[in-house]
């Protein structure tokens, strides 16, 4: 990475991360900042002056560290893509990174993040004072203030790449994709993330992600198919718009509803576009996973009449593919698009079907893909997703409607079990195990 603080380098970082680890490319996120908090965990603006003799010194030697643990950790064959989070403001130290990498023979991406738009940057120093290691219990104000003098020292020798660094490949984006300049870009790996780089942004925004209402299929343990919603599904869809409101829904930032094409999202989605007025996009990519030839049966008729398939996806329920149908994996892949179009957008309501909500959700947490097809995802309850630079913000908001369970925790028997999750254990962007507590839910009455 390169850029100035408070230009999305975290976010970024983060996001490539979870996206090469969600597509089975084994990444992992470097960040210089934690290797300097060993030694100085809360540095005023001072320290990162390029006249501070001794500040100077301990950044060199975190700087230093973190790229011999990278260089190391890529000499494991299975490990491909490896993120180097700092500023890396001057030529000359992108000139000993370089050097560093071409000794190792590990080939080399600089990303560089401009922008010069002071509402967007003001935001950014508003979520980095506020989740940054840096500023723990201190005051917000003068963590505001501190940081805006660390950007200033930055300021002072910050060389942004140009033509005299021909020999490295890089992509600059300024002002979130406005403009793109591309060198060198030598493999199919490093065009993937290009493309990828290109659709993010990092202006602040949420993702809500909701199931459908419970439907006439849910009430009779069924997977699959087109079925209505029951009358407590017709229930939730009706509360819908007010769940929204109850979570923070800003009232003249633009939203998009996303359904699948069946009639259970849609339904489910008709109170929101008569109330609300937004505009609302089918997605043939946000259909259920695809059970093949189980479609329309039920857990117990699958073990009945399948046995070994039914213990072979119970061994390996995101590798398993349904006969006829698909695997975890397989949705991932036609989900690709969905995330690359959800990296460009702003604040989005998507309503889809239990394993789509888990595959989105495990890309935003990083769940772990042994994991994400076993959480359980309760109906009739509302996501709502906050990417921050040092990790996602999740809020759930449960409606006051009963639903069945259609959650079947692994070795289990072939039915629906009730169940409750108060926690999702997932991975921040620095790569550390991390709890995202369940915020209170709201529950709305109609």
């Amino acid at each position: 990475m390169v850029g100035l603080p408070a230009r999305g380098k975290s976010l970024i970082s983060g996001k490539v991360k979870r996206y090469l680890q969600w597509t089975s490319v084994k990444a992992e996120v470097f960040n210089v900042g934690k290797y300097r908090r060993e030694g100085t965990p809360h540095p005023d603006a001072n320290f990162f002056d390029a006249g501070n003799v001794e500040g100077e010194k301990a950044r060199r030697a975190a700087a230093e560290a973190a790229v011999a643990d990278m260089i190391n950790w890529l000499q494991d064959p299975s490990n491909k893509v490896a993120i180097l989070d700092a500023t890396n403001s001057t030529k000359s130290r992108r000139k000993w990174i370089y050097e560093k990498l071409e000794e190792a023979k590990v080939a080399h991406l600089f990303v560089e993040s401009k922008c010069d738009d002071e509402e967007l940057i003001m935001a950014n120093i508003l979520d980095v004072k506020t989740t940054s290691p840096d500023y723990v219990g201190q005051n917000p104000e003068e963590a505001a203030k501190d940081f805006r003098d660390r950007i200033k020292m930055y300021e002072k020798v910050y060389q942004t790449i140009d033509e005299s660094e021909k020999q490295l490949t890089y992509v600059k984006v300024t002002n979130i994709g406005h403009q793109v300049v591309i060198n060198r870009i030598q493999d199919y790996l490093q065009s993937r993330l290009v493309y990828f780089l290109t659709n993010l942004h990092i202006k602040p925004r949420s993702i809500w992600l909701s199931r459908h209402g419970e439907s006439e299929y849910n009430l009779e343990g069924k997977i699959g198919g087109d079925a209505n919603l029951s009358p407590r599904g017709f229930q939730y869809a009706k509360m819908l718009p007010k769940l929204l409101r109850k979570s923070g829904l800003p009232k003249d930032a633009p939203l998009t509803i996303w359904t699948s094409t069946l009639k259970r999202t849609n339904q489910t989605a008709g109170h929101v576009v008569e109330e609300l007025g937004w505009e609302k996009l089918q997605w043939k990519a946000l259909d259920e996973l695809d059970s093949g030839n189980c479609d329309g049966l039920t857990y117990a008729q699958i073990a009945e009449m399948f046995p070994e398939d039914f213990k072979a996806r119970d061994d390996d329920k995101y590798n398993y593919r349904y006969r006829g149908g698909e695997s975890y994996r397989d949705v991932v892949i036609r989900l690709e698009p969905i995330i690359m179009e959800l990296e460009r957008s702003e604040n989005i309501l998507i309503i889809t079907h239990q394993a789509i909500v888990r595959c989105i959700f495990a890309y935003f947490m990083q769940v772990d893909q042994s994991q994400s097809p076993w959480m359980e995802v309760p109906l009739h309850t509302l996501m709502k997703l906050t990417p921050k630079a040092y990790g996602t913000q999740v809020e759930k908001y449960k409606a006051n409607i009963p639903a069945v369970s259609t959650w079947r925790p692994q070795g289990s028997t072939a039915k629906h079990h009730a169940g409750e999750v108060d926690t999702v254990v997932g991975e921040d962007v620095a790569g550390d195990k991390s709890t995202v507590t369940k915020v209170e839910e709201v529950k709305v009455h109609s």
